[in-house]
C-alpha cells in the first residue's frame, strides 16, 4: 500500500505574519557555510561577478567556468523535466543521448509518489553522469489553460497533486548528488507572450493556486534550487520580484539554496540584484559589467554580492560537486529503460472501454491495423525539454513484441485515409495512434490536427473494433468519441513507447493512470474562457477565475466536462467501504480518515483513492471540493487494503488577504473519498471549532 498524506508541513500554530523558517530546509551543514564564506573573501570583484552569469560560446552552454587558484569548479547545467536533455548543446558540442522518459504529465497521472521518486532519481543520476551539476527539474506549474504548450512538463491542475509528485520528483533528483533546480516560479502558465504578459493575480488566488507547489518543493522536498519565470505577477517580472524572491520563497519559507534566471527572463541589474536574484543565465547580460559598475558605485552592497555567492558554493559543497565535479560516465540504458517502461505504462489513462474489448488476446485475435501519425515512431515532447534517447521502440516494433508473432500487424501512417480504412476494414482490430507534440515556445489548440479527427471516424465506421491510443501533451476534444470502442491517453511515453503502450493494450499491466487535469467539452467551459483572461488583453492576463481553476471551476459552474479530474478506469472494479474519521484528542484540528478499498475484480490492479474536502463558504466562496490527500493501492483479486490518511490544521485553511496569513475555516465540512473528482463513493462530516486559530503552511 502508498499512502500520500496531507499537508503536514504547514501544522504548527503561529500568529498571522509570523515568519517560521523550517529547520529542515537549512540542510547545508555550517562547515560548509563557513568554507563557503571564506572563499569569497578571497575573490576580486571582478571574480564575483564572473561566477554570477553563465557564458556561451562555441564551446560552452548553460555554463558557469570555475576558478582555479580558488578551487571552484565550472557549473553545468543540463535541462530534464523528462529526461538529462540538452545540457551544453553548443555548434561544437552535441546533445548526449540519454533515457527519455514519459513526459512529467504521463508521471502525474500515476499519482504515485514512489514512481515519482524512482523518476527523480534517473533524471538525477543519469545528469550526473553526462557531467551536469544541476538539472533543470521539475516544472511544476499549474495548468490554468490546457491549451498551454508546456502543460505535458507539469504535473496538472491540482497544486496538493502537483506538490507531492513534485516533492518525490525532487528528492529522487537530490538523492543521486544532482541539484534539483524547481521551476518556474511562478506561474509560467501560457507560452503566447510569456516573455512580456504581465498576470494579474490576486493575492488569494497566488497564495492558494500557484505558490503551494513551490512552497511543498522547498519545504518538504528541500530542493536546492528554483528557477524565476518569464512573466510579470501583477507588474513586476519575477526575476525581479522581491516579494515572491526575497520575502517568500528565502525569508517566509527558509529557502537557503539558490535562485537561477529562466535563460533571457532577467531585464535589469540593480533590482533584480536587490530582489533576490543569485545567478543570471545564459550570459551575463545584466550581471556583467553592469552588476560590478552597481557595486562600484554602491547601489548594490558587496554583502548582497557575497549572499549570492555564498548560497551557491554551500549547495555545491552539500552535494559533493565542490570537491568531486561530475565526469561524464556510461549511462546504464537498458536497464534505465526498463524502468522508464513501467513509469510510462502506470502513467496511462484508460477513458472508454466499452464491452471489455480492452484487454487485447494474443489469442484471441489474429491481425491488427495499426494507423495514425503517432504510430510512425516513439513520441516524447519538443523544446528544451527534449530527449534524444539511447534506444528506441516503436509502436510496431512494441505490438510485434507482445504478439509474439501470433498476430500479424499491418500498418498506416493515416495520411491517405482510404488506404487507412482498407487496412482497418481487414484486420480484427483497427488501433488508430493520433495525438500533438507540443513544445515550449506556442500554445496550441485542444482539436487534434490537420484530417486526425476525420481519421478516427472513417477507421471506426469501417472497423466496429476500433481503439484510439490518444498521444498528446495535454487535454484533447474528441468529437469521434461516440463512434469508437476504447480509448487510452498514453500521453508522450518516451523512449519505450511501442512496448510500454502494448503492454498495457494487452493487458500486461493493468491500467490505474488517473486524469491530473480535467478534459472540457468546449472551450467555453474552461475558467479562463474570454480573451481577457487568457491569452490576455493589451499585453496582461485576468487571473478573474480566482481559485476557481480546473476542477474546481467546472464543479462550482456544475459543468459536465467530457473526462473529470482523478478519473481514470481500470480492468478490475474496485470497492469502497468503511469509512471512519477520527479526532486528535491532543490537537483538535487533526484528524485521521480511515476506509477500505477492496478488488471485486477478476486481475490484480491497483486503485488511486483520493480524499476531496468540501470546505465551508462561511469566510470566502469555496469551491464544492478540493484535494487533500490520496493513495494508491496495489491489491490482488479479492484483496482489501485499509487506507489511512492525516488531515490537519491546513488541510481547512484559506489565505486570508486582510491580515496575509493562513486562517483555518469553521463550520460543517464535507469529506468524500472517491475514484475521481466526479465520482464519490463515501461521505461523512467534521464540524471544525469556532476558533478560526491562525497557522503557518511549516
Amino acid at each position: 500500500m502508498k499512502i500520500a498524506f496531507g499537508n503536514s508541513w504547514r501544522a504548527l500554530p503561529v500568529v498571522f505574519l509570523l515568519v517560521v523558517a523550517p529547520l529542515a530546509t537549512r540542510a547545508w551543514s555550517q562547515d560548509f557555510d563557513q568554507r563557503a564564506r571564506k572563499i569569497v573573501q578571497q575573490m576580486t570583484l571582478d571574480e564575483k561577478v564572473e561566477q554570477l552569469h553563465g557564458i556561451r560560446d562555441e564551446h560552452h552552454y548553460r555554463y558557469v567556468p570555475g576558478i582555479t587558484r580558488l578551487g571552484i569548479p565550472p557549473f553545468q547545467i543540463t535541462n530534464g523535466p523528462a529526461g538529462a536533455g540538452p545540457g551544453g548543446v553548443t555548434k561544437t558540442v552535441p546533445q548526449a543521448k540519454a533515457t527519455a522518459l514519459s513526459s512529467p504529465i504521463s508521471l502525474a497521472a500515476t499519482w504515485d509518489v514512489k514512481l515519482a521518486h524512482e523518476y527523480g532519481e534517473i533524471v538525477g543520476v543519469e545528469s550526473l553522469d553526462l557531467g551536469n551539476a544541476l538539472v533543470e527539474a521539475p516544472t511544476i506549474n499549474i495548468v490554468r489553460v490546457p491549451q498551454n504548450g508546456r502543460t505535458f512538463e507539469g504535473y496538472g491542475e491540482d497544486p496538493y497533486l502537483a506538490g507531492e509528485i513534485s516533492v518525490a520528483n525532487i528528492e529522487g533528483i537530490q538523492s543521486q548528488g544532482e541539484i534539483a533546480n524547481v521551476k518556474h516560479y511562478v506561474a509560467n502558465n501560457q507560452e503566447t507572450d510569456r516573455f512580456v504578459i504581465n498576470e494579474e493575480i490576486d493575492e488569494r488566488t497566488l497564495r492558494e493556486i500557484y505558490l503551494p507547489g513551490f512552497e511543498a518543493s522547498v519545504v518538504k522536498g528541500h530542493s536546492a534550487s528554483v528557477m524565476c519565470a518569464y512573466p510579470h505577477i501583477n507588474g513586476i517580472f519575477s526575476c525581479e520580484n522581491g516579494l515572491l524572491m526575497n520575502d517568500i520563497l528565502k525569508k517566509e519559507w527558509g529557502f537557503s539554496g539558490f535562485i537561477t534566471s529562466d535563460f533571457g527572463a532577467v531585464h535589469s541589474t540593480v533590482p533584480s540584484a536587490l530582489a533576490g536574484l543569485d545567478l543570471e543565465m545564459p550570459t551575463g547580460k545584466y550581471f556583467g559589467d553592469d552588476l560590478k559598475k552597481a557595486v562600484e558605485t554602491g547601489q548594490v552592497a558587496m554583502s548582497v554580492i557575497d549572499d549570492k555567492l555564498v548560497r551557491r558554493f554551500r549547495t555545491m559543497m552539500q552535494f559533493g560537486i565542490f570537491d568531486h565535479p561530475p565526469a561524464p560516465k556510461p549511462i546504464p540504458g537498458k536497464e534505465d529503460g526498463a524502468r522508464s517502461r513501467e513509469i510510462a505504462a502506470a502513467g496511462m489513462v484508460l477513458l472508454k472501454n466499452n464491452g471489455g474489448i480492452l484487454p487485447l488476446s494474443a489469442s484471441a485475435i489474429r491481425t491488427i491495423a495499426l494507423i495514425g501519425p503517432m504510430a510512425t515512431h516513439v513520441v516524447t515532447g519538443g523544446g528544451s525539454s527534449h530527449v534524444i534517447p539511447l534506444y528506441s521502440v516503436d509502436p510496431v516494433v512494441g505490438l510485434e513484441n507482445i504478439g509474439a508473432n501470433e498476430v500479424k500487424v499491418s500498418f498506416a501512417d493515416g495520411a491517405n485515409i482510404k488506404e487507412a480504412v482498407a487496412q482497418a476494414r481487414a484486420a480484427d482490430v483497427a488501433i488508430v495512434m493520433v495525438g500533438e507534440v507540443d513544445t515550449e515556445g506556442r500554445d496550441h489548440p485542444l482539436e487534434l490536427a490537420d484530417t486526425q479527427d476525420q481519421l478516427v471516424e472513417a477507421v471506426a465506421t469501417a472497423n466496429p473494433k476500433t481503439i484510439v491510443v490518444l498521444k498528446t501533451g495535454s487535454a484533447v476534444f474528441m468529437p469521434w468519441l461516440t463512434k469508437v470502442q476504447a480509448v487510452l491517453e498514453a500521453w508522450y511515453p518516451g523512449e519505450e513507447d511501442g512496448n510500454a503502450v502494448a503492454d498495457v493494450l494487452f493487458g500486461r499491466v493493468n491500467p490505474s493512470g488517473k486524469l491530473p487535469l480535467t478534459f472540457p467539452k468546449r472551450l467555453e467551459d474552461l475558467p479562463a474562457n474570454t480573451p481577457e483572461q487568457y491569452p490576455g488583453d493589451n499585453g496582461v492576463a485576468h487571473y478573474s477565475e480566482g481559485v476557481f481553476v480546473g476542477y474546481r471551476h467546472f464543479d462550482q459552474a456544475k459543468i459536465e466536462p467530457l473526462f473529470p479530474f482523478g478519473f481514470g478506469l481500470s480492468y478490475t472494479t474496485f470497492s469502497y467501504s468503511g469509512l471512519k474519521i477520527a479526532s486528535d484528542a491532543h490537537s483538535p484540528q487533526r484528524y485521521t480518515i480511515e476506509f477500505d478499498v477492496a478488488n471485486s475484480g477478476k486481475v490484480a490492479g491497483a486503485e488511486v483513492a483520493q480524499l476531496y474536502l468540501g470546505l465551508p463558504s462561511t469566510d470566502v466562496p469555496e469551491p464544492p471540493l478540493q484535494l487533500k490527500g490520496f493513495s494508491k493501492v496495489f491489491l490482488k483479486p479479492g484483496g482489501k487494503a485499509t487506507v489511512r490518511m492525516s488531515l490537519d490544521a491546513s488541510s481547512f485553511s484559506y489565505w486570508e488577504v486582510n491580515h496575509h496569513g493562513w486562517r483555518v475555516l469553521s463550520g460543517n465540512c464535507a469529506v468524500m473519498i472517491g475514484a475521481s473528482s466526479r465520482d464519490i463513493r463515501l461521505r461523512g462530516r467534521i464540524e471544525l471549532p469556532a476558533e478560526g486559530a491562525s497557522r503557518s503552511r511549516h
